[in-house]
Order: structure tokens, then C-alpha cells, then sequence
């Protein structure tokens, strides 16, 4: 196929759910003869170490601080942000900007528009966030991962199109073949992401305990932190449980394929990533999240028949029953399965290229 003379920059950073999705969309329009460029700030890069993509570094902040000399600080880094990411575009001549979500994406994606290149932002949440909120009067378009969006005011709905969830595409074709649930173990894929790793090795191996003195024999692989790993290791072997441990992987399906039930955060990207590989989930909502958008996450989802809904402060009280119940009875995991069979996102990418092409065209 002939090289396209168009260059497409991403603009993305903070958690795994901006990056990894903008990674992917960044990997197809590739694999398309596009020219792509990831700007992304300081956490982002750390997600995107081994990205043969090119990069460039521009770290902003959030206005949104309780704190006043934060907010006084965080202002004037966003101006430089801002400034900064007006030169880096005139220099770079890109044909349109994509922008990720997140406070990240808010420098360029302005910048962006004082320079009339177009531009789109992708919301993969239940709720429209800050940034994207702020956005959307001057962006081309915005990239929906749900219809159910709240917080779109309806003047702007010419401008939302349901793309699905940007996912990897080794994900999209993932099939299990793992049979469900021995006769009496369950093998869980405990997930703890950028911001659960220490709560999640902290308070789950109480849920653990407990389903050792019931006799439910567990085998889990677990997302912890570094030094968490010894204490974690120790405890298990005590109770003799299966167990392997991990402080990232950038290849999760070695593990999808080995387990009947995961329990995650409710960020949209992992719960994308569980559904479509039709992979059953306990999502505990990160009670922190901006404007409690993963509780909303959290709560579709359960309502949609995808997964099971516990809240942190419930941890204690209704984990172990849950998982009692599904040990009990394993035909739960089958009818989540069935459910989650309904939701594909395998056509997001053909979507993706038709609209971006019309807007590059226009």
C-alpha cells in the first residue's frame, strides 16, 4: 500500500486506561501507512517504555487541587504545557490530533484548536470527565465507547459516535479454551492496576483466610507491588495455596487463559479487555476515582448481567460471600459468559478509520 502523507498525533498519559488505548489506536493507524506520534506525560512513559513508536514528553496538571499553592502551581504548568505543546505542533504538522481522555490530552487538544487543526477525543467511560467536558465545544468530533454516556449535553450529540472500546486486537481475537472451574477450585486473576496493587494485597489475603477454612481451594495469580511480593509469598505458602505472583505484565492473556474469574478495579479499558474475552469479574470501584466514574462503570455493567459489584467499603462483608456463591454454584460464571458474549468490540477499528479518513479528507 502506498506511504500516506498524513500524520495523526495521540495525545494520551496518567493511568493505563488512557495509554494502553491510545497504544492500540496508535498500532492499528500504523498497520493503516499512517504517520503517528504519542505525546504523553512522565506516567505514560512508563507504560509506553518499549512503544516503537515515536514519543514526546510534555507533562501538564489538573486545575481540580484542594490544595491552593497546588492549584497556584498546577495553573502555571498547564500554561507551560500549553505553550509548550503550540511549538512542538507547528513543528510536527500533523492532520489531526486524537485526545485520550484526561488532563493529559487537555494542552495539546487546545493547542490544537488555536492552530485550526482538527481534532477528536475519545470518552471510554459511563461518565464524560472534566477534561473531555471542557473539550467538546471545539472538538471535531468525540469518540464513544458506550451510547449511555452521561454528562453529553444534548446540543453536542451531532458530535458523539459509538466507535466501542479501543482494545488491543490480539484481545479482540482472544478464544479460551480453559474449561470452566475445576470441582472445587477456583482460579482467580486478581488485577490490581496503577492504583490497587498495595489495597488489593492488603485486603484481599482476609477474603483468602476465609475461603481456606471453608475448604474452597483457590489458585491465584496476583497483580502486587514489589514489596509486597515476600509478605504475599509467605502467607500463601502457609495456607498452601496456588499462587503466582506479578508486578506487570504487558501480556495478560497468559493469564485469561488459565482462569475462571478475575477481580479488577472497574477502570473501562480492563473491563473492556475481560468482557470481550468473555472472562467474569468482581470489579471493586476505585472509591477515589474523578467524580466516582468507576462506580458508574461498575454499576452498568452489573446491571448489563457482565460481572458482579462490590464496593471497597464492602470488601469485608461481601467478598467472601460472593465468591462462596459462586463456588457453590458454578453456573453463574456460565450465565456472565453468555451475557458477555452479547458485547464484541471487533468492529471499533473499522469504525475508527472510516471517521478519522473523513475528517483528514474534509
Amino acid at each position: 500500500m502506498k506511504k500516506l502523507n498524513k500524520k495523526i498525533l495521540i495525545s494520551t498519559g496518567g493511568t493505563g486506561g488512557h495509554v494502553f488505548p491510545a497504544y492500540s489506536l496508535a498500532q492499528y493507524l500504523t498497520g493503516q501507512n499512517f504517520s503517528v506520534e504519542i505525546v504523553t506525560d512522565t506516567r505514560g512513559m512508563k507504560f509506553l517504555q518499549n512503544c516503537k513508536i515515536n514519543l514526546k514528553l510534555i507533562n501538564t496538571d489538573t486545575i481540580f487541587q484542594k490544595n491552593p499553592f497546588k492549584v497556584i502551581y498546577s495553573f502555571f504548568q498547564i500554561i507551560f504545557a500549553l505553550i509548550k505543546s503550540f511549538f512542538f505542533l507547528i513543528n510536527s504538522k500533523p492532520s489531526l490530533v486524537f485526545g485520550m481522555g484526561g488532563y493529559s490530552s487537555f494542552p495539546i487538544c487546545l493547542a490544537a484548536k488555536l492552530l485550526k487543526i482538527p481534532f477528536i477525543i475519545y470518552e471510554n467511560n459511563l461518565l464524560l470527565g472534566k477534561a473531555n467536558k471542557f473539550l467538546l465545544p471545539f472538538a471535531r468530533k468525540i469518540f464513544v465507547s458506550y451510547s449511555d454516556l452521561e454528562g453529553l449535553k444534548s446540543k453536542y450529540d451531532f458530535k458523539k459516535i459509538e466507535i466501542g472500546n479501543l482494545i488491543r486486537e490480539k484481545i479482540l481475537n482472544f478464544k479460551s479454551n480453559k474449561s470452566l472451574l475445576k470441582e472445587n477450585e477456583i482460579s482467580i486473576l486478581i488485577l490490581g492496576g496503577s492504583q490497587a496493587a498495595r489495597s488489593f494485597a492488603v485486603k484481599l489475603p482476609k477474603i483468602v483466610d476465609q475461603c481456606t477454612k471453608e475448604k474452597i481451594k483457590l489458585r491465584l495469580f496476583q497483580q502486587c507491588l514489589k514489596d509486597q511480593n515476600l509478605e504475599l509469598e509467605e502467607l500463601y505458602k502457609t495456607k498452601n495455596i496456588k499462587f503466582e505472583l506479578f508486578n506487570f505484565s504487558e501480556n495478560l492473556l497468559e493469564y485469561f487463559s488459565k482462569i475462571d474469574l478475575a477481580i479488577t478495579r472497574a477502570g473501562s479499558s480492563m473491563i473492556a479487555e475481560l468482557i470481550n474475552c468473555n472472562i467474569p469479574f468482581i470489579s471493586i470501584p476505585f472509591p477515589y476515582s474523578a467524580e466516582n466514574h468507576q462506580l458508574k462503570n461498575a454499576k452498568y455493567f452489573e446491571k448489563k448481567g457482565y460481572g458482579f459489584l462490590v464496593e471497597e467499603q464492602d470488601i469485608e462483608f461481601k467478598l467472601f460471600t460472593l465468591i462462596k456463591m459462586i463456588h457453590k454454584d458454578k453456573n453463574l460464571l456460565t450465565q456472565i459468559k453468555e451475557k458477555q458474549k452479547n458485547h464484541s468490540d471487533k468492529s471499533v477499528f473499522k469504525k475508527v478509520d472510516k471517521y478519522i479518513k473523513e475528517i483528514i479528507n474534509e
